[in-house]
């Protein structure tokens, strides 16, 4: 099956529009975990789970959620990257690669993780849907992987 010129380029936008989308969120979760500029990104039904690190239904669990995150998470640099995005119409899916420095109940840790994301397109914008991380290495600081690779966490 062969597309259009109009439904490649239209495919582009739309991985441009989600990359944008996930680099407003890392913006927003540096900036203390903003939930006011955090939860519009994500649609009413969504869903965030972020796995030992915590869990949010909705929009407004989601508001929640990160309105007390940044008493837990004071400092945090989200480095994502090597996207892969698939577009199926109006929804879409995207694993991404985080690497983020960050400190976490006072404690410098060292945070690895991949996101599994779900995306809807909603009148014409590109919300979250499902967003969920999975932990590949959260160890502190001083120690490094080799010593401790997953630390628990306590919320």
């Amino acid at each position: 099956m062969t597309t259009s010129l109009e439904q490649q380029v239209q495919r582009l936008i739309d991985i441009e529009d989600i990359k944008q989308l996930k680099a407003r969120y890392a913006a927003a979760c540096d900036n203390d975990y903003n939930p006011d500029q955090l939860a519009p990104l994500f649609a009413e039904n969504a869903i965030w789970d972020g796995s030992i690190l915590g869990y949010a239904e909705g929009r407004q669990g989601i508001h929640e959620f990160f309105s007390a995150s940044s008493d837990l998470v004071p400092f945090a640099v989200h480095q994502v990257s090597n996207p892969l995005i698939e577009i199926d119409g109006d929804e879409a899916s995207g694993q991404w690669y985080l690497w983020q420095p960050m400190v976490f109940q006072g404690q410098a840790l060292w945070l690895s993780a991949t996101y599994d994301d779900r995306y809807v397109r909603q009148d014409g914008q590109w919300l979250y849907q499902h967003l969920k991380l999975n932990i590949r290495m959260l160890t502190p600081y001083e120690e490094g992987p080799a010593k401790t690779r997953i630390i628990e966490v306590d919320l």
